[in-house]
């Protein structure tokens, strides 16, 4: 039977668990109308993303 032949301490095992434990979800404020929005995202209110403004296609 397989039986660990040392103890793991408690860093290493924190570590080893901090891969697959959730991180938090970092948000920042948009420059242009103030909502929050995702870091390195468009703005979900405004389309904007840092110096450019997303256009929306309306043509369909």
């Amino acid at each position: 039977m397989a039986v660990p032949k040392k103890k793991i301490s408690y860093s290493k095992k924190r570590i080893k668990l901090q891969k697959t434990m959730e991180k938090p979800i970092t948000y920042s404020v948009c420059n242009q109308c103030g909502s929050l929005k995702y870091m390195h995202h468009l703005c979900t209110n405004c389309g904007y993303y840092e110096k450019y403004t997303a256009q929306k296609n309306e043509s369909r």
